[in-house]
């Protein structure tokens, strides 16, 4: 798994490509964690993830319930298959899991 990191209009981007599963969940981790330093909105798109797997919905838990903590605010973006994956454990909601990164910006800048 790769994690790119990008700044815009006061929203950071983390934008992750190849698997988020039990191998790369706590590189994962490891990356946002790192660059949460400084209370930006965040989104973590998924679009290009091509397996998530039960470590990985762990990890995406973890980071939305340390956000709901210190009331910062968050967006999921991810393609059909990430998506389904989320929306069957009933975690939509949650991880305020959104189609697409247009639909992300807007809800965070609200």
């Amino acid at each position: 798994m790769r994690g790119n990191l990008e700044v815009t209009t006061n929203i950071m981007v983390f934008t992750f490509k190849g698997q988020l599963d039990a191998f790369s969940e706590k590189q994962f981790k490891t990356f946002v964690t790192n660059n949460l330093k400084n209370d930006l909105p965040f989104i973590i798109d998924l679009t290009k993830i091509d397996f998530l797997d039960s470590s990985g919905l762990g990890a995406l838990v973890q980071t939305a319930k340390e956000c709901k903590k210190s009331k910062l605010g968050f967006s999921v973006v991810g393609n059909s298959r990430v998506a389904q994956t989320i929306k069957l454990v009933r975690l939509g909601d949650f991880l305020n899991l959104k189609s697409n990164l247009e639909d992300a910006l807007n809800y965070l800048k609200n």
